[in-house]
């Protein structure tokens, strides 16, 4: 029987299992993309939202802790949205939420367990929000000691936990990169090249996002090693173009059910420059906040599934090209592998 349409786009493996056959490439095993269940073949991850949330609490990093939520009331808040996602065709979350802003991994390893769906998480910090989120020692450690205690954690799992992150999240002000954005940049660049894990960095504007990918060059990293994350806030979409020929990913995060048609355009605009190889949509969307009543008003994730890509359709973008944009692209950018620019 032929597949329709919406079987090829949906019809993909949903969750691999967490076997350990998978390892680091240096360790000249095959590739894995790791999920907060363990590792994955990058090619089972099916498709993927790569920028969301499940939990945010943005009290700020010296009253933060994380018996200010409990754990069973966000399962119970959170569930419905992720069946319904899975629902929609979604196979794998990527949770952006970074240490020291309400990142819980037990949490996401029950919710990840309980809704059969993979989620991927992060280390690294937070930069942006005038440094709202960082820790003290961030100011006085230097890069070298801030990528030690990410490597940590991609060796020996978060929080002694055993689960491992999944990429590298951090963030920077809008403007010209300042000292300690510089600093965060320079550790995620350590720390990629001992774990092979993926940067993405909160940016918005063009002109820090030019500046990192500069940082990665001057590091001998390939751009494809970046992840520019908000890039719908630049205004100027030659900078998106610019930074896919550098060899990065432009990542479109904040998709609603206003904005679809906006995004849609930025769909075409980006295959017109025969740049849809290097692009990444997804919502921005969730999320529990803790000191809300109920949480506070949670954003579900089906917007791209049920509003985006019906319109990408009647543009006649192929199923090929939809079905690289939400599986193909994802799982690129987020397989484990140290990326060297090439000599």
């Amino acid at each position: 029987m032929r597949q329709t349409r919406r079987q090829f786009l949906f019809t993909l493996p949903v969750l691999a299992a967490t076997a350990s056959s998978f390892r680091h490439p240096a360790q000249g095993k095959s590739p894995i993309i790791m999920t907060v269940r363990g590792p994955v073949d990058p090619a089972s991850i099916g498709n993927t939202l790569p920028h969301e949330h499940i939990l945010v609490d943005f009290i700020g990093a010296k009253l933060i802790n994380n018996e200010r939520w409990n754990r069973d009331e966000v399962m119970d808040k959170v569930l419905p949205y992720l069946d319904e996602a899975r629902v929609a065709g979604c196979n794998t979350l990527i949770d952006c939420t970074p240490n020291y802003l309400g990142r819980d991994v037990v949490l996401l390893e029950k919710l990840s367990s309980t809704a059969q769906i993979n989620i991927i998480t992060n280390t690294g910090y937070y930069g942006g929000s005038d440094n709202k989120f960082l820790p003290d020692h961030a100011f006085t450690e230097t890069a070298d000691a801030l990528a030690n205690r990410w490597i940590n954690e991609w060796k020996f799992g978060i929080d002694k936990t055993g689960i491992k992150p999944g990429f590298i999240k951090t963030s920077v002000n809008p403007g010209p990169l300042t000292d300690i954005s510089k600093k965060l940049i320079q550790a995620a660049i350590i720390t990629h090249v001992k774990t092979g894990l993926t940067i993405a960095s909160h940016t918005g504007p063009a002109i820090p996002a030019m500046e990192q990918i500069e940082m990665l060059k001057r590091g001998k990293i390939d751009p494809s090693a970046f992840i520019w994350v908000h890039a719908q806030n630049e205004t100027d979409r030659s900078f998106f173009v610019k930074a896919v020929k550098d060899g990065a990913w432009v990542s479109l995060d904040g998709l609603n059910d206003e904005n679809a048609s906006a995004y849609a355009d930025h769909v075409e605009f980006m295959k017109k420059e025969n740049c849809l190889h290097r692009l990444l949509i997804s919502h921005d969307a969730g999320w529990f906040e803790p000191g809300k009543p109920g949480g506070g008003n949670f954003r579900s994730f089906t917007t791209l599934f049920k509003k985006l890509i019906p319109q990408l359709e009647q543009r006649n973008l192929t199923d090929v090209e939809i079905k690289n944009l939400i599986h193909q692209n994802p799982r690129n950018a987020f397989t484990v592998a140290v990326r060297r620019l090439k000599k």
